[in-house]
């Protein structure tokens, strides 16, 4: 009898099963497609077929077309886009921002506040909800483990999220998300001037053991997942500053558990302490222009501003580009005036305490 071995790579983005079969030594050749869904009868062969073709399942770490005939021994390594929790989803018509669509994706800029999909306490008003009314779904034709979503944000991040519209295209960008080949480029406000401005973070990802609602980065490497954020300088307000950061790895809070680890959390990032004034003075109007920009914007200033991907049909390169939300603009002029006027203010008292010395 073949061995299976269940395993998890759980992301933000995205959740896979994995697993791996270890063909019997009397296996009678087989085409893989029937192997595999001979001994995994509740995914659909078509699923199968599909996560072959995007080089999901391996042989032996080599990819093979569904007409492979399994070996004794074979060594069979499988990757499923995980299905997320689906209650009965109530279609709603609620507006959705639509960047771009054709027969197999749609690019949707995501609102703040908005939870991509349903979970306890949330199972109406979701980006679910609104893609089940638009697309109006046929379970039979279209991907009904997960709706189309192939990964997803948090609720207070806004920006671009791509829905894959068939199976095809499930397995196909789900490889891509898998394999950390999807170009993903956030725009963040943090507390401090990062040191360096521009730098990598590496560290393991996982639950806080003292905290289950929070992640932590465990710098030993034997806890949690691997995760890589680069994060670059774009401007700095003394303060706080404007950083882009891109992912490699695409795990649970990754940029906002990677920034608060470097000493710079989220500004308004209550979770990671982002709500405490990490940098500033202690003067009440000071403090008071904090509170302003907590209301301004009341929740952390985390934007998803690009996606860049190869077409699962076309195979062109596809790139999208967003610009953050309104209020997340008027935080960043708000910090940038100032920063000016604090500037403004400094060079007024180095030129009025300049000594004007004489040569003897």
């Amino acid at each position: 009898m073949s061995k299976i071995e269940n395993k998890n790579n759980l992301t933000e983005d995205t959740e896979f099963d994995q697993m791996e079969i270890l063909v019997d030594p009397g296996q009678t050749q087989l085409r893989i497609d029937q192997f595999i869904f001979n001994r995994l009868s509740q995914v659909s062969r078509n699923k199968i077929q599909n996560a072959i073709d995007a080089e999901l399942i391996t042989v032996n770490s080599k990819p093979v077309k569904a007409n492979y005939k399994v070996r004794p021994l074979d060594n069979i390594q499988i990757v499923f886009p995980k299905p997320s929790f689906n209650p009965e989803i109530v279609p709603q018509n609620i507006p959705l921002d639509i960047v771009f669509e054709d027969d197999h994706l749609l690019i949707v800029n995501k609102t703040a506040g908005m939870v991509v999909h349903p979970a306890v306490g949330n199972y109406e008003g979701t980006l679910l909800n609104a893609l089940a009314y638009y697309l109006k779904y046929n379970i039979e034709k279209t991907s009904s483990e997960r709706y189309g979503l192939v990964h997803r944000i948090d609720k207070e991040t806004s920006g671009l999220l791509v829905i894959a519209k068939t199976d095809f295209a499930v397995a196909h960008i789900s490889k891509q998300f898998f394999d950390h080949s999807i170009e993903r480029e956030y725009l963040a406000l943090v507390w401090g001037e990062p040191d360096p401005p521009n730098g990598t973070i590496v560290g393991n990802i996982g639950r806080d053991p003292k905290n289950r609602q929070r992640m932590f980065v465990f710098d030993d490497g034997t806890t949690g997942k691997a995760a890589i954020t680069h994060y670059n300088l774009v401007e700095s307000f003394y303060y706080t500053s404007l950083v882009k950061c891109n992912l490699e790895t695409g795990r649970t809070h990754q940029i906002r558990v990677h920034m608060k680890s470097i000493g710079h959390p989220l500004f308004n990032d209550e979770r990671y302490d982002g709500d405490k004034i990490y940098k500033g003075t202690i003067f009440t109007k000071y403090k008071q222009f904090i509170q302003n920009c907590y209301k301004l914007l009341p929740r952390f200033p985390l934007h998803a501003r690009s996606l860049g991907f190869v077409h699962p049909v076309t195979k062109q390169k596809m790139y999208f580009e967003v610009d953050p939300p309104s209020d997340f603009m008027n935080l960043i002029d708000k910090w940038r005036n100032y920063a000016q006027q604090k500037k403004d203010f400094i060079n007024q008292e180095i030129n009025e305490n300049t000594t004007d010395y004489i040569d003897l």
